[in-house]
């Protein structure tokens, strides 16, 4: 339904609580790993590539693109007004081309919604970016996009809340390059992946033991305190993840190291981000068409809420199997993304 050759950079999230997600494992059960119901689930990027323009197809960049606007909408990714104006000129010159004076009203921004409490102020600036640009592509734009969006610091950081060992609130940040903590929204220490020799979690405690510097002598751990045991586990598999995709060649037969704690059986099973640029290289095909007009919808991007009822498919409407409508699927269709809600049935 997507198109999408290189998947391996997004992946399936139920959502906990509004700004809490768990990353669905493909190689287990959905049953295995969610209880109740209904659930929704959202198709998001989950791994934020550091190098957009190393991605092979213009579709793959334009739903890191859909990504990356819905977390600056969400708040989850600040910008300074000058890179929201920028970042806003090259969304409108992706889906209308370029500046026409016979085409676009007045207030013909007003129909993107580009920012959190979007101004006026922002519209004329944005307006007066995008009357510059001359002939340059939708892809041209998309790509712009990311090259500037890349550099913003919360670029791809998957957030989750804790204290430190003195019961001083922080967050813990996730990302290509390693770990981030931050008090007050400020970054105040970093952790690479080449200078992390061992992640663990114990209850609701989680553990990172540091390569010693070169004024150390041992190696040294650092204790972070979790809501919960379940949030320690989840913070824990993100890292995993994070390490095995972006530092790791391959994922073929991981031998058990002491990056690994605590026994846990969990490994990521999915292609790294070498194997999928290698695969990504492959790829021999005409290049996809597709419709760039998610920023002037109500419901748009790769994490916004389900679009209302009227707006519905049964799984049928869309070409799935019969059996899944019987079991309760009901696919929720924005063009480019799909929702599920996938309620209770035998099949799961």
């Amino acid at each position: 339904h997507l198109n999408l050759l290189e998947e391996d950079y997004f992946g399936l999230a139920i959502w906990d609580t509004p700004t809490s997600r768990t990353w669905l494992d493909p190689t287990k059960e959905i049953k295995k790993q969610v209880h109740g119901g209904p659930w929704d689930f959202t198709f998001n990027v989950k791994f934020y590539p550091p190098d957009p323009a190393q991605l092979t197809e213009d579709i793959t960049r334009y739903y890191l693109c859909l990504q990356l606007r819905q977390d600056i909408l969400s708040g989850r990714l600040p910008c300074s007004f000058a890179t929201l104006a920028l970042l806003g000129s090259y969304t409108v010159q992706s889906e209308l081309g370029d500046y026409d004076p016979d085409l676009h009203s007045t207030d013909y921004i007003n129909e993107f919604k580009l920012a959190p409490n979007q101004t006026k102020e922002l519209e004329e600036k944005v307006v007066e970016l995008h009357k510059t640009y001359r002939s340059m592509t939708p892809a041209q734009a998309d790509l712009e996009f990311l090259e500037n969006a890349k550099k913003l610091s919360m670029y791809g950081v998957d957030l989750h809340h804790a204290k430190d060992l003195e019961g001083v609130d922080i967050t813990l940040g996730v990302c290509s390059s390693g770990l981030l903590v931050y008090k007050d929204k400020l970054r105040i220490n970093r952790f690479p992946w080449p200078k992390v020799l061992k992640i663990s979690y114990k209850r609701s405690s989680f553990f990172i033991k540091i390569r010693p510097g070169e004024q150390e002598q041992y190696e040294s751990t650092i204790g972070f305190k979790l809501p919960s045991y379940r949030a320690a586990k989840k913070l824990w598999k993100v890292c995993v993840e994070h390490h095995t995709f972006f530092r790791l060649t391959s994922t073929e037969a991981i031998p058990k190291s002491r990056f690994l704690a605590l026994g846990s059986k969990f490994r990521y099973s999915g292609r790294t981000q070498a194997q999928t640029r290698q695969a990504s290289a492959m790829i021999d095909r005409p290049a996809p068409q597709f419709e760039r007009t998610a920023s002037k919808r109500a419901s748009r991007s790769l994490d916004g809420a389900v679009p209302p009822r009227t707006d519905c498919q049964t799984a049928a409407d869309v070409g799935a199997e019969g059996s899944l409508q019987s079991c309760g699927v009901t696919t929720f269709s924005l063009k480019t993304f799909s929702f599920w809600e996938i309620r209770n049935c035998g099949m799961l």
